[in-house]
């Protein structure tokens, strides 16, 4: 399927959007509101403020706050139509599921004040902002059926098919969602999985990251350079990450199973941190060509020992060694050694990434649960993994101990006077990085010479007061 261009417009349906016509009420007290949309708040544009039969009001697939489930349950088990009942249900549930601390919070802030700021829909009835306060004002209603408080939503809704400005654009309901659920003003922000996935789908439909930033106050007033600073971190700390993830799970052949990640922000088994701290430790080392010489590690090693990698994130607790995501940061030391980097790379060769066919069914013939399989797997590689992965610790806490300071002086100098040490090579951008750390190695080499300067002097002072 081709990209969606900018000028691609959400398609309206036309029965609910009559319905919402119909049953629609103004509101008083405020009577409008002015939102996020176009340039609404650039001119001042009242929008009113209608009130709405929660039951008219259908939940969007697209939240970015649910993206892992929604892939993961399309992957594997078809796709979700908003229009039907049932998968509304299922959506509902996967709202359900994202931070419950956050929303027990919702639910008594509800109940105590009611509804404080309207929700934003489509002209059919989708909720763009207000989906988790629609949840669970539905589950008010239930609860209080005689209190009509809970059987209607405050909503602004969008223009539709011959309104001024016509339906919305997908970009901008992207736009629109990126401005009221990303930003940092008291709400609940995304897991920051699901707003790694978030924020792929907005770039794959045509809104750039730099667009996404843009538009968070945030940012504004940013300078070029210091926007394309913060694309990079964006980037670094998830797209990068979400990348390792699709590795994994292709390893794993679990193509698009992202709920085996992580659930939410309330998973304490979630394996997110653990693929943000090993995308660093693969950008920072594995892909630096002169840190791979460092490490004493050839190119075509990476593989194996990216392999290792999700094998020890897969299987998550490793006793008596520090957690998995500390593991990721630690793994270039862990193969700073021969004998380190072999025993890492055994843990590629020793561990099967798929079980048995005939062990991912149950007594009935049933097919294992995700959680079941990855239960199974782990007792079945459990041992090796732990055992490799602290023999590997162990050759580095080793190396930590025989490395004198009169070692670590040496390596030191072997490293500023290495032949790739060509001040030549160094790029136009990191002059004043170069510089800078020039400075600090001379002021710190300055800094050990005069302590060493004091010690040698305090030595030939004893020697001469007992002699």
């Amino acid at each position: 399927m081709g990209k969606i261009t900018t000028s691609a417009k959400r398609t309206i349906i036309e029965d609910f959007a009559k319905e919402i016509r119909e049953r629609r009420m103004q509101t008083a007290k405020p009577s409008v509101s002015v939102i996020n949309f176009r340039d609404d708040r650039l001119g001042g544009t009242e929008r009113p403020i209608y009130q709405v039969p929660i039951d008219i009001l259908r939940f969007r697939k697209d939240n970015g706050r649910i993206a892992s489930d929604v892939l993961d349950y399309e992957t594997n088990k078809g796709i979700l139509r908003e229009t039907d009942d049932v998968a509304q249900e299922i959506l509902k549930g996967f709202l359900k599921e994202k931070d419950p601390e956050k929303t027990a919070d919702l639910r008594k802030s509800m109940m105590h004040a009611g509804q404080q700021e309207p929700a934003i829909i489509t002209c059919d009835g989708f909720l763009i902002n207000g989906n988790r306060r629609k949840m669970v004002m539905e589950d008010l209603h239930r609860e209080h059926l005689d209190n009509q408080d809970y059987a209607y939503m405050k909503v602004v809704i969008l223009p539709g098919e011959g309104e001024e400005g016509g339906p919305p654009t997908l970009v901008e309901i992207e736009k629109l969602e990126n401005r009221y659920q990303l930003q940092s003003d008291g709400k609940s922000e995304y897991y920051g999985f699901d707003r790694a996935l978030s924020i792929k789908r907005k770039v794959s439909i045509g809104l750039s990251l730099e667009e996404q930033l843009r538009d968070d106050p945030r940012y504004a007033g940013m300078t070029t350079a210091d926007i394309e600073k913060e694309v990079r971190e964006c980037e670094r700390k998830f797209l990068e990450p979400l990348a390792c993830v699709d590795k994994y799970l292709k390893q794993f052949r679990r193509e698009g199973q992202y709920r085996t990640i992580s659930s939410g922000m309330s998973d304490p088994e979630g394996r997110w941190q653990a693929f943000i701290d090993y995308s660093n430790t693969y950008n920072r080392h594995f892909r630096n060509p002169k840190r791979l010489i460092e490490l004493g590690i050839e190119e075509d090693e990476i593989g194996e020992i990216e392999e290792a990698a999700f094998d020890i994130i897969r299987l998550r607790h490793l006793p008596d060694l520090p957690k998995v995501h500390v593991i990721m940061r630690d793994l270039p030391n862990f193969c700073r050694t021969k004998e380190g980097k072999k025993e890492i790379k055994k843990i590629a060769k020793e561990v099967e990434p798929v079980l048995p066919r005939d062990q991912c069914f149950d007594p009935q013939g049933n097919p294992l649960s995700a959680d079941a399989v990855d239960m199974k797997w782990a007792a079945n590689n459990r041992e090796a993994i732990i055992y490799h992965t602290k023999k590997a610790s162990q050759c580095h806490e080793t190396l930590k101990e025989k490395e004198t300071p009169i070692e670590l002086l040496d390596a030191a100098y072997k490293k500023l006077t290495h032949e790739n040490m060509d001040v030549t090579a160094i790029a136009v951008a990191d002059y004043k990085k170069a510089m800078r750390l020039a400075a600090q190695i001379q002021r710190e080499a300055k800094n050990i010479e005069t302590q060493i300067y004091h010690q040698d002097k305090d030595y030939k002072r004893l020697v001469q007061e007992k002699g």
